[in-house]
């Protein structure tokens, strides 16, 4: 379904071509007083959430914001103002007072809007917008049954944190005084539970959630509550471990922050800061050899996906690992020209990527990497933010559990894993073929060959 079609059927209160008019009225502003470049963006976001808690109806919540945004270069100069009232009297002192804090801003050699060849020139539809029409009734009552199969699962699941239903839904349009006109809507909806097992000192929480672009995507509300039922069980009677060296088990929901960590040493901030461990490292090994990461934005419904990122520049489907080796960093045009770089369509962050290894076979499932485990830690859950992305050091609260032989022996909690995020990503000995989809990175689990676990 395109933007401009009928707003009724959108649920938007703004029309494609009434943001193009506006957005359009804020550039010729800006060119009448004098601004060497500008770029402007108006959007719209509206949805509902609604949570429960224990059979009850805890919140509904409906939320319509809508914004301007306009950035105003004066030579080398950029001064940047918002507004959220679209009246004709309100853009101009907006794009007045992007103008004035761009006369007052230091000169910045390598500021400005992207080059035109890198402009995106075509945007296809990538079936990103997938509005749920959906009553805070029919919701309360999808989050009631997610929340009763997780309690009905088995009588030691106690209580309940609640359980959640969410339907959003944006459009945008943007353009900018170097050519580049664009804009689509978007959708994502959730549903999510946090049940809690077990009674006085052994209770434990854990939570589930499905999120997609379409709501006919989502997993149901009973499965979600069941295997968010199912986690918490598992680690009830979970106790401390010695403290050790081990092979570690990430489960692929958190092995997709292990590609965080990478997009963020590569990202063009941190390199032209030199506040990286991978400072200088493009066309070196990061990864083990047997490991890619691909990027594809173009993947239709995708969570990352988009046919151009935040500066109207092309995006495109590249290899940013290629056996071990980064082929590419994750630039703006504003870090491009800092590094003496061309920008990587990635201002605003990284597109649909997927980490995959070599070794992988089809049936490489959480029990056979269990096997490929032997006898270490698999982690279920960390805590805290513990990444030192200047040195690589990392340490994270964790639970999950100890594994022997290949089997699941029992639940460990309280503990910390340490280790530096440039041994471990070489020493990434497998990743399975149980693949997760976390926002935009997809990843099976990820074993890494050997790590401190710091417990009693």
């Amino acid at each position: 379904m395109s933007t401009s079609s009928s707003r009724a059927d959108t649920g938007f209160a703004y029309s494609r071509p009434f943001f193009e008019n506006l957005v359009d009225t804020a550039l010729a502003h800006a060119r009448k007083l004098g601004a060497t470049d500008a770029g402007a963006e108006a959007s719209e976001g509206c949805g509902l959430s609604v949570s429960v808690r224990k059979g009850e109806l805890e919140n509904v919540e409906r939320n319509r914001d809508k914004s301007l945004g306009v950035t105003v270069y004066v030579g080398h100069r950029r001064g940047n103002a918002s507004t959220s009232d679209f009246s004709e009297a309100a853009i101009a002192q907006t794009v007045q007072a992007a103008y004035d804090i761009a006369r007052f801003t230091a000169e910045d050699p390598v500021s400005g809007l992207p080059d035109e060849a890198d402009i995106a020139t075509e945007q296809p539809d990538l079936d990103l917008f997938h509005p749920w029409d959906i009553t805070s009734e029919r919701a309360a009552a999808l989050a009631l049954e997610c929340e009763a199969a997780a309690l009905s699962t088995d009588k030691r699941i106690t209580n309940s944190e609640g359980a959640g239903v969410s339907a959003q839904q944006s459009h945008f349009f943007s353009a900018h005084t170097r050519g580049f006109r664009g804009g689509y809507a978007s959708s994502r909806h959730s549903i999510s539970v946090a049940p809690i097992a077990g009674k006085g000192d052994d209770m434990q929480r854990d939570a589930w959630y499905s999120s997609m672009r379409s709501a006919d995507e989502l997993a149901s509300p009973k499965a979600v509550g069941r295997y968010a039922a199912e986690r918490a069980l598992s680690r009830l009677k979970a106790r401390k471990i010695k403290t050790t060296e081990c092979p570690v088990l990430f489960e692929s929901p958190l092995a997709a922050g292990l590609l965080g960590a990478l997009v963020q040493a590569t990202s063009g901030g941190a390199l032209y800061r030199k506040s990286s461990f991978l400072l200088d490292s493009l066309g070196k090994p990061v990864l083990a050899s047997h490991l890619d990461v691909a990027e594809d934005p173009h993947i239709p419904r995708g969570k990352g996906s988009s046919a151009f990122d935040d500066e109207g520049v092309a995006t495109r489907k590249r290899k940013v690992v290629d056996a071990g080796r980064l082929e590419g960093y994750f630039l703006s045009t504003y870090s491009a020209r800092k590094l003496g770089m061309k920008t990587t369509g990635n201002a605003g962050g990284s597109h649909n990527l997927t980490l995959r290894s070599r070794r992988t076979k089809p049936g490489d499932d959480l029990d056979a990497m269990l096997a490929k485990l032997g006898t270490g830690l698999f982690v279920i859950e960390l805590m805290g933010q513990g990444v030192n992305y200047v040195t690589g050091d990392y340490s994270r609260g964790a639970s999950g559990f100890w594994v022997e032989n290949g089997q699941i022996a029992f639940p460990v909690q309280e503990i910390t894993i340490a280790g530096n995020l440039k041994t471990m990503f070489m020493g990434i000995d497998a990743i399975g073929a149980d693949a997760y989809n976390y926002g935009a990175k997809t990843t099976g689990s990820v074993l890494v060959n050997r790590m401190k676990v710091a417990g009693s």
